[in-house]
């Protein structure tokens, strides 16, 4: 997260209603329906925005770009591909596309992926379906994406979200996070504090500049963490070369030697939306 970007090695992902506070610099972008993006968009690839979504900025791309009905760019729009644009769109400074320009509607991208399928289907291709399914739905994939739940909000000041945040490795980000559940991955910077109803979890040499406070839950830090605030929590799990400046509120605080599985597992859970490591 820069000054007044975020910037993402793969594809972004919004949900539908949630509002950016940030531009957005990544491979590919796909916002859903009422999206706000207080910035400038830039992409290597395609640029999806579905209808009724506000763009503060330029949307630049070097591909291809498709624009709902009733979205509204507020400066100017860069396309080195084609531009599909629906009814009553707005692009308050102009644009230059160099492909074609066609006035429709642009099929949502949930609705395009189902009639790929069903294209696949009525040929035969019943392998080709499956392998696109595998690699649509798999655990790992070489491509990083960023998906950002419907109805979050990130801003300077705090990224919130109704749902659980799972962060991965070598991010550094900026604001204080509000969420049902954490998970972290290793070598993060987070230059904010992090609370929870459930459980927190963070890998192994992250940076916390502030506290971590989950009200009904665990909280797990990994190898070499370093907390420049407090930790509150039902039980604390830390590593004895994790560092905590300030105090440390909970029923039980264990300090193991090693508690990467316990870490692992948790992180699991998270993903999946199980139930949280019960209390030990």
């Amino acid at each position: 997260m820069e000054e007044h970007s975020i910037v993402v090695k793969g594809d972004v992902l919004v949900g539908n209603y949630a509002e950016l506070c940030y531009g957005l610099i990544a491979r590919g972008v796909i916002a859903g329906e009422h999206v706000k993006v207080s910035g400038n968009i830039i992409s290597e690839g395609d640029v999806r925005i579905d209808m009724w979504s506000e763009i503060a900025g330029d949307v630049r791309t070097r591909t291809d770009a498709y624009l709902g009905e009733f979205v509204n760019i507020d400066g100017k729009l860069f396309s080195e591909g084609n531009l599909d644009v629906g009814n009553n769109v707005k692009i308050n400074s102009g644009y230059d596309v160099k492909g074609w320009i066609v006035v429709r509607d642009p099929l949502p991208v949930t609705l395009f992926i189902f009639l790929y399928f069903l294209a696949l289907l009525r040929l035969g291709n019943e392998e080709e379906v499956e392998k696109a399914l595998s690699e649509l739905f798999s655990d790992e994939t070489g491509n990083p994406i960023m998906s950002i739940p419907d109805r979050t909000k990130i801003s300077l000041e705090a990224i919130r979200t109704t749902s659980r945040a799972i962060i991965g490795n070598h991010c550094r980000l900026l604001g204080n996070i509000r969420a049902r559940y954490m998970h972290m991955g290793k070598r993060v910077t987070l230059f904010g504090s992090i609370r929870t109803t459930g459980d927190i979890a963070i890998g192994r040499s992250c940076t916390i500049h502030g506290n971590l406070v989950s009200t009904k839950g665990k909280v797990v830090l990994g190898r070499n963490c370093k907390v420049l605030g407090k930790i509150s929590a039902d039980t604390i799990v830390m590593h004895e070369t994790s560092k905590v400046d300030g105090m440390l509120t909970a029923q039980d605080v264990v300090v193991e030697k090693d508690n990467l599985e316990g870490l692992d597992e948790l992180g699991k859970r998270l993903f999946y939306g199980f139930t949280m490591l019960e209390d030990q």
